[in-house]
C-alpha cells in the first residue's frame, strides 16, 4: 500500500519539510526507483513483483509529481535541491545507499545520487543528460506537447481513448513501443498525472542547462537504452558510454522511452544483474 514520509531539507530561507509518497515492497537489498518527468512511481509496476522476489523496493513519487506534493516555497526543482532531498528521503525511510534505478529524469537523478555516494550502484534508462542542444530542444518540445493534450483532452475521451490499442497507441506512442499492452486504467491514470504534476514546468526550466559529464569511478553503473526510443535517442547511450567508460551499455531491443511496459522481464534483469 502507498505511504507518506515527511523530512526536513535545508534551503535559502531556513528549514523547509518535503512530503514524499511511495510504496515499498519485497525483501533484499534496498532498490529505490525513480520515475521521469510527467510521470509517476506506477511507472514501474509492471517490474515492481519480479523486483520484489530480491529486493527491498521502494517506488517514489518525485516531489511535485504523482501523490507527492510539490516542494515547498524557497525551494527549486534543480538538481542541487532534489538530488540531497533524496538522499533525506533514504535517511527518513533508514535506508542506507540503495541501489538506484532511473528512467529518464529519473535516470540522471540516479547518475547524480551515484556521484554524491549516496547509492551502491546505479541502473539509469534512456537518463536525461547526454543530449546535445538540439536533441534536448527536440526532447522538451515533445515533453510540453504531452503535457499540452494531456491538460487539453477531456477525461471522457481519454476513458474512451484508453479502452481500445489504437486509442492508448495515440496517448502514450512517445514514450511506448508497445503501447497496445499497457492496461487501460494505467493509461487514464498517467495522463491525469502528467496532467497534474505540478512539478512539471520548474523541472523543465532547471533542465535546460543540465548535462552529465563526469565519470563515476568505482560503482557499478548500467546504462539502458531502448531501440525504439522516439523521446532521447539511443546514441545518447554511446555519448554516455564515453563519460562513465566502466559502465555497462545495454540495448533493449523494441523498447521505447519507458521501458518497464516494453519489457517487464527484460528491465528486471538489467536491474538485477546491476546492482548484483
Amino acid at each position: 500500500m502507498p505511504a507518506t514520509v515527511s523530512f526536513s531539507v535545508t534551503s535559502p530561507h531556513g528549514p523547509r519539510t518535503v512530503t514524499v509518497s511511495y510504496a515499498r515492497v519485497g525483501s533484499g537489498e534496498p532498490l529505490l526507483l525513480l520515475h521521469g518527468i510527467g510521470h509517476h512511481r506506477q511507472a514501474w509496476d509492471p517490474v515492481v513483483d519480479i523486483l520484489a522476489t530480491e529486493r527491498d523496493v521502494i517506488a517514489v513519487d518525485l516531489p511535485g509529481f504523482g501523490a507527492s506534493p510539490a516542494l515547498p516555497d524557497g525551494l527549486a526543482y534543480d538538481l542541487s535541491t532534489v538530488v540531497p532531498a533524496l538522499g533525506s528521503l533514504c535517511g527518513a525511510l533508514d535506508v542506507d545507499r540503495p541501489h538506484v534505478a532511473g528512467n529518464s529524469l529519473g535516470g540522471l537523478l540516479a547518475l547524480e545520487l551515484g556521484r554524491e555516494k549516496l547509492a551502491r550502484s546505479v541502473t539509469a534508462f534512456s537518463p536525461a543528460g547526454f543530449w546535445t542542444p538540439a536533441e534536448r530542444r527536440y526532447a522538451f518540445a515533445v515533453l510540453l506537447a504531452m503535457r499540452h493534450t494531456a491538460q487539453r483532452i477531456p477525461l471522457p475521451v481519454v476513458e474512451r481513448l484508453s479502452r481500445t490499442a489504437a486509442g492508448r497507441t495515440v496517448l502514450t506512442s512517445s514514450i511506448y513501443a508497445r503501447p497496445g499492452r499497457r492496461s487501460p486504467e494505467a493509461v487514464v491514470a498517467e495522463t491525469l498525472a502528467l496532467a497534474g504534476a505540478e512539478g512539471f514546468a520548474a523541472t523543465l526550466r532547471a533542465g535546460a542547462s543540465v548535462r552529465f559529464t563526469q565519470d563515476l569511478p568505482g560503482l557499478p553503473v548500467t546504462v539502458a537504452w531502448g531501440t525504439k526510443d522516439r523521446l532521447l535517442v539511443r546514441r545518447q547511450g554511446v555519448r554516455a558510454k564515453q563519460i562513465i567508460p566502466r559502465a555497462r551499455l545495454v540495448r533493449l531491443p523494441g523498447c521505447g522511452h519507458v521501458p518497464m511496459n516494453d519489457d517487464p522481464a527484460l528491465v528486471a534483469r538489467v536491474i538485477l544483474d546491476g546492482s548484483r
